[in-house]
This record gives structure tokens, sequence and C-alpha cells, in this order.
């Protein structure tokens, strides 16, 4: 009895107790999986080093897979738990005394604290990554068949919730600047077209450029009739010097001479003329004119900031629903009792070499 103590403490003891447990009181365990991907619309890049990236598909797969790291980091994080803990009510699922003493949460009431429930979170899901086809690939633990597919469809619903959450925000940050630059660019135009309106009602003028180019031509048609009344006045005094038209023609000249000096005035000369007010009015439509292509530009970037908030919406696609398992495929009884043998048999023999390999050197 006492060569075998060792062999009944360290193989046949354990080893039973294994089998007892797995094969009585050890809860089963369902898995539920579901797989999804996370994509996002990214249009090619039309030149540069950008094209070629993704052209070869380098570009396309590291963005696929930092979105699909961040979903599934937000899977497996607290808030996600969070979530699911108020849907399911899943702390108090976990903590059911129908659940076997090793394979319950908290089963002598020692710690109920959240993060120990998330510790027993981390066993309950698991999420695989395949680098590849850039799906993730989802898998969680309930002690019934119903509350595994139920965690697996609630943090789906949980990640696509979040992904929606930030298509909002990032949407909404990249758009809010140009949102702005528009509204401060239509408030200027506004401004500059009002300043405009204002200069011309309280100068009595409508375009001062397009005014000196009328009366420029009135001036031109004045002076070709001047000159035609002088050459006319020229002749009469030559041949005819005591004709009763040479009066008429005069008097003729001398207005239309008054015509041009106060067309020409009126041109430039003092503070009222055309000259002098189409500086300020040029100033003000040029403000007019930079206000309004300012406008058009931001709301150039406006769209195009639009256009690159969609491009970069994130759209979390199930590939598998999650699966309704109809049988337990955990724990592994056999496997368990079995591993627990083979492990009870190797700690055994290097005991037994141990404690002979002693005894050899005590004697």
């Amino acid at each position: 009895m006492r060569k075998h103590r060792l062999f009944l403490a360290v193989v046949v003891l354990p080893t039973a107790l294994s089998f007892l447990y797995f094969g009585l009181f050890a809860s089963d365990v369902y898995v539920s999986e579901a797989s999804f991907i996370v994509r996002s619309p990214q249009r090619q890049s039309s030149s540069g080093i950008g094209a070629l990236l993704q052209t070869t598909g380098i570009s396309a797969f590291a963005k696929a897979a930092d979105d699909a790291y961040a979903v599934n980091d937000f899977m497996l994080s607290r808030d996600a738990l969070h979530q699911i803990d108020k849907r399911l009510g899943l702390r108090a699922a976990m903590r059911n005394t129908d659940i076997d003493v090793l394979s319950r949460f908290d089963p002598l009431g020692i710690d109920g604290s959240f993060e120990a429930f998330y510790r027993y979170y981390e066993k309950v899901v698991s999420i695989d990554f395949d680098s590849a086809s850039s799906i993730s690939t989802v898998t969680t633990k309930g002690f019934s068949a119903t509350e595994a597919q139920a965690i697996a469809e609630q943090l789906l619903e949980a990640a696509e919730q979040r992904v929606n959450e930030l298509n909002e925000r990032g949407r909404t940050d990249l758009i809010r600047s140009a949102q702005n630059e528009v509204e401060d660019a239509e408030s200027k135009a506004k401004q500059a077209t009002l300043s405009l309106a204002a200069y011309r009602n309280k100068h009595a003028v409508l375009d001062p450029v397009n005014q000196a180019t009328l009366q420029m031509g009135q001036i031109g048609k004045l002076q070709e009739a001047l000159i035609a009344e002088k050459t006319q006045l020229s002749q009469l005094r030559a041949f005819a010097p005591q004709n009763p038209q040479i009066p008429t023609t005069e008097a003729r000249i001398r207005s239309l001479q008054s015509d041009i000096d106060a067309i020409t005035s009126g041109l430039t000369g003092n503070g009222t003329s055309l000259a002098s007010k189409s500086v300020e009015y040029e100033r003000l439509a040029l403000e007019r004119d930079y206000a309004d292509k300012h406008l058009v530009a931001a709301m150039a970037t406006l769209a195009q900031a639009r256009e690159e908030a969609q491009r970069k919406q994130l759209y979390l696609e199930r590939v598998v629903q999650p699966n309704l398992p109809d049988s337990a495929i955990e724990p592994k009884r056999l496997r368990a009792g079995l591993t627990t043998l083979v492990f009870s048999m190797i700690c055994w023999a290097l005991l037994s070499l141990l404690i002979a390999g002693v005894r050899e050197h005590t004697d």
C-alpha cells in the first residue's frame, strides 16, 4: 500500500474526481457562432501611389483590417458587456444555481463586481479574424441553446449600433467644418451684395463704368456734330460773310460745346463725378465678386466633404447568422477525463523518478 499511495494520490484520485465531475456534475455548454464582415464603399484613387496600392489590394486590405479590428475590440469590450447585460440580464443568468459550481459566475458570492464579471465574460465570448477574407467569426457560450444564440445576436446588434454611431460621428465631424465655411461665405456674400446695393441707392448710380461708356459715346457724337457745325461756319464766313445762318450756326456750336462740357464735367472734375464714384464702386464690386467666388468654392468643398463622408461609411454585413445549437458540445467529458489521466500519469512518473533519485542519494 505504501508503494501505491503515490499512485493513488496522484493518478487514481484526480482521475476519479475528473470523471465524476465531468460525467455527473459539469453543466452542458452550448456554443453559437456567427460570421460578419466590415465593409466600406471605398472608391479607388485615380492617381499616384494610392492607386497603385489599391490596385494591388494592399490599401483596401489594410483599411478593411483596421475597421474589423475596431469592431472586434468593441465586441470584447466592457461597453459591449454593459449593453448585453442590460438587454439580457447576463450576470444574473450566469449566477443561476442550476449551473455547476466550477462553471458558475461568483459561485461563493465573494466577488460579484463588474470587473470580475468582465473576466468571466472573456471566457464566454471569443472572436477569430480571418486576415485572408476579412471575415470575423464570433463564438459565444451559454448554458442553454437560446442563451448562446441570444448573446451572439445581441453582440452583433450592439456592434451594428456602434458602427452607425461611428458613421454619424465621423460624418458630422467631416462636414461640420465645411458647413461652417459655407455659412461664413454666405454671410460675407450677402453683406457684400447689400453694401453694393446701398452704395447704388445712395449715389444714384447703377454701374459707373457702363454709364461712363454710354456718356463717352454721347460725347463722341456731340463732338462729331460740333466739328460739322464748325466746318459749316467756316465755309459760311469764307464765302458768305453776311449770311443770316451764321448766328444760328454759332448758337448751335455754343450749345453743343455746352453739352459736351456738361457731360465731361459729369465724368470727371469733382467729387460727384462718375470717375470718383467708380473707385468705390469697383472696390465694392470686387468684394462682391470675391465673396461670390468664395461661396462657390465653399459649397464645392461641402459637396466634396459629403461625398467623402459617404465614401467612408462602414457597414457591418452578416455572413452567417447566429445559429441555434441543437446539442451541447462542451465540456468534452471523455477527453477531459482522459486528459486528467494522462497528466496525472506524467506527474506520477516524474515524482516517482524524483523520489527514487532522492532515495539513491540518501543511501
